[in-house]
């Protein structure tokens, strides 16, 4: 297919994926049961991922179209209200750090093994990923298993009442919510930028891109090991201090990362070991503190409007990479950077590098002058 056909079509199905989390939040709080919910979303997730990797002769395009649009209604419908019942589950503030901070460890470990799958089990070509299909259709189908009926089941509340465009002012009416997402978007877009433009950087910066999966894999792992760190601090200084924290150590990383050159190989797999750590503090304690947020708005209302919140987080979430995309690339196209250019390395270490420090201590300094208040007394160091 051509590429600005394929373009075309990503760009259209991620647009309307976007749009459609808030309803698809609002549907989650009238919904009977979380669990009954995630189940029905899994099957035209696997659905999708199969069509995808066992398309037609013709009509490749329509195709594409279809099983992308299946696949990303499957796991929006999931993830969602697997989300707003991990916010459900517990009255304890710092037991909901520990709950999303296991979810956000067994998401990372999920991305290594999936980098890695194509590789193990030969699906460089058509027919390895046609069998990739069903192996993932399988894994879903027995992870799925087990976790509708293993979990816990979260607290009853009352479900949320009210009309489609109630029901999504409802968070953004919360000036705690407001306060929290103008943070997240912030250090979201700070994050996506690097993760636009980390391989460019690997082969024009470092000129190593062989080594581009090493350091990828030692990004993720050290996201996952440095949550429970995360966790510990949040609990010792507070989850918004420890936000914080994992934001300026991020801004040392990236500032870290300006100074090389080609061949600086170590020093950057020492800056994707901090920079990963830095991640786990983005990836553990903004849900945390959006799921207190939460609790406050139920204890005052009496209804469960998790799905509602969470549907508009994950909005911003996937606004937050193309924010970042139509923000970092024209600004390299303006500096006369092109992929392979080594020569111009410089203009993209100054994108790469030192805008996300500008976002990220733009961040850190919302997130410290306009604290995010939860439940009264239940955290200690956030005012």
């Amino acid at each position: 297919m051509p590429l600005a056909l394929v373009g075309a079509i990503l760009l259209a199905t991620r647009l309307a994926d976007a749009v459609s989390d808030p309803l698809i939040g609002w549907l989650a709080d009238r919904w009977p049961r979380r669990d009954l919910f995630v189940a029905l979303a899994l099957p035209p997730l696997a659905l999708g991922m199969v069509a995808l990797l066992h398309p037609p002769d013709g009509a490749l395009g329509a195709w594409l179209a279809a099983g992308l649009a299946v696949t990303y209604l499957g796991f929006s419908l999931a993830s969602i209200a697997y989300q707003a019942w991990g916010a459900q589950l517990s009255d304890d503030v710092h037991e909901r750090t520990r709950i999303t901070a296991a979810r956000e460890i067994f998401t990372l470990v999920g991305v290594v093994v999936a980098a890695a799958l194509p590789a193990v089990l030969g699906g460089e070509n058509a027919a390895g990923l046609a069998r990739l299909s069903w192996i993932f259709a399988a894994l879903l189908a027995l992870c799925g298993a087990v976790t509708l009926a293993f979990s816990p089941r979260p607290r009853r509340t009352a479900r949320a009442a009210g009309g489609l465009v109630a029901g999504l002012a409802a968070p953004l009416a919360n000036p705690g919510f407001r306060r929290l997402l103008a943070v997240f978007m912030l250090s979201g877009i700070a994050a996506a930028v690097p993760s636009t433009l980390v391989l460019f950087f690997i082969a024009d910066v470092l000129q190593a891109a062989h080594l581009a999966g090493l350091f990828l894999v030692l990004y993720f792992l050290a996201g996952a090991a440095g949550i429970p760190l995360w966790v510990h601090l949040a609990r010792w200084i507070g989850k918004s201090h420890a936000w914080i924290a994992g934001m300026l150590l991020a801004v040392v990383a990236f500032v870290w990362a300006y100074t090389l050159g080609p061949g600086d190989i170590v020093a950057y797999g020492a800056i994707c070991v901090l920079a990963g750590i830095a991640l786990g503090a983005d990836l553990a304690l903004p849900a945390s503190i959006l799921a207190d947020v939460i609790d406050r708005d139920r204890r005052g209302s009496g209804e469960s409007s998790a799905g509602s919140y969470f549907g508009i987080w994950n909005l911003v979430t996937k606004a937050n990479l193309a924010i970042a995309a139509g923000l970092a690339l024209p600004a390299l196209g303006a500096l006369g950077y092109a992929p392979g250019d080594g020569a111009a390395g410089r203009s993209l270490a100054l994108i790469y590098c030192l805008l996300p420090c500008v976002l990220k201590l733009a961040s850190a300094a919302a997130l410290w002058l306009l604290p995010v208040r939860p439940p009264a007394a239940l955290e200690q160091g956030m005012t």
